[in-house]
Order: structure tokens, then sequence, then C-alpha cells
């Protein structure tokens, strides 16, 4: 497998990212190297997630953590303890969640916006416009207003 070079949690560490999921009601767990990553839905190194806890190693990628965190940031409070693995089927939600983790991305050191939406691109998001950047300045309208609508943007 060739694994795209992308911003992971061992360079810019595990505090920053816990401390921003903290702000918003989240926890983050470590989870040892090898071990496997509970509640990951696509596997190998991608986070996981069950209830309000975020799971991720130090191979996880920033994009994965800040993705999974934001599903669960999208769903309402009482939704979210019922979450084990796969957040939702809703296209608005994943939008969503698609546009706050690019928002959040700002509030960890050494990532940003555009740094993150570059490792999205290179790691295989995908949008009807081509890349991340154009979805999110140009098509992407909807998903702000869904988290506005929500005093999430």
């Amino acid at each position: 497998m060739n694994t795209p070079d992308v911003l992971r949690l061992a360079d810019i560490g595990f505090d920053a990212p816990a401390a921003l999921l903290a702000r918003h009601g989240l926890a983050l767990h470590r989870v040892p190297a090898g071990a496997p990553i509970p509640g990951s839905y696509w596997g190998d190194e991608e986070a996981g997630i069950i209830g309000t806890a975020v799971h991720a190693r130090d191979d996880t990628p920033v994009h994965s953590l800040l993705h999974e965190a934001c599903h669960l940031l999208v769903l309402p409070p009482e939704r979210r303890a019922q979450v084990h693995t796969d957040a939702t089927d809703s296209v608005e939600e994943e939008d969503a969640t698609c546009y706050l983790q690019i928002l959040l991305a700002d509030e960890l050191p050494g990532v940003g916006r555009a740094r993150l939406m570059a490792d999205m691109d290179a790691w295989g998001y995908s949008f009807r416009l081509g890349s991340t950047r154009v979805w999110f300045d140009q098509d992407a309208a909807e998903a702000l207003a869904f988290l506005q609508a929500r005093g999430l943007a």
C-alpha cells in the first residue's frame, strides 16, 4: 500500500487535539502503536469513534481524527452516546463534517485549513468540483448553513 504523505498525530502530538476535542465535549483516547483502533470504520490507522470518544494512534492522520470527531459534533448530543464506528448515512451530515473539520484545523498548531485540505485531497476525499479547496470555497454553502443552524460555525 502506498500511503500518502499527510500530517499524523505523531507530527503534532496529542495535547492540542485532546484539548480541542475536550472543548467540544469529546475525549481523545490514545491507542498503542500497532493495536487495532476501537471504533474505526476504515481500519488500519484511521481514527475510530465510540460514544463521545475518539480513538487514535500516533500514525493516525490528523484529517482522520478531525473527520471522525466532527461526525460526533454534527450530531445532536443525545445521538452521540449511541454511536459506534459509523456515525451517519446522511449526506448533509457528511458534508457538514467535512466542512467543520476544515474549520477546526485552524485551531491546531502546525495544521491549518490549507494543509488539511491538501491532506484530504492526497488521501482521496472526493468532491464533485475536483478538490477540497474548490468545494469549500464554491460548493459548500449547504454544509455551512447546516453548521450555522446548529451553532457550530
